[in-house]
């Protein structure tokens, strides 16, 4: 699941920074407060790959997709990209769980198998 739970992150950081350059041109917001939000937005994208083991993590990662389908409403070509992002998140956390399932029940087999 670390693998692409993370690969969606960064993926989502980059387009937390392509849309501010953009908001910055598109919208009456300052650039201080666009930048401020974004950057809060990128360091927990980035932060999150590194604890995505950890309890709490991905209803963490649920909420950074709220919030970029919720920027929507400063640039309203986020409401779509928010959804195909929250999309792959979703993707991430369901596949990477069976990935993970998959792996411990291959390692369970083959100690089982050294053991006998």
């Amino acid at each position: 699941m670390r693998t692409l739970c993370s690969s969606t992150l960064i993926g989502e950081a980059l387009l937390v920074m392509f849309a501010a350059l953009v908001a910055m041109r598109l919208t009456d917001v300052s650039t201080g407060e666009i930048w401020t939000v974004s950057g809060i937005a990128m360091a927990l994208c980035v932060a999150l790959c590194g604890m995505i083991d950890r309890p709490g993590a991905v209803p963490v990662g649920w909420a950074l997709q709220i919030g970029l389908i919720a920027s929507g409403f400063i640039l309203p070509t986020m409401f779509g990209l928010g959804v195909v992002f929250a999309g792959l998140w979703w993707c991430s956390v369901h596949y990477g769980r069976k990935v993970d399932a998959f792996k411990a029940a291959r390692a369970a087999e083959a100690a089982a198998a050294v053991q006998v």
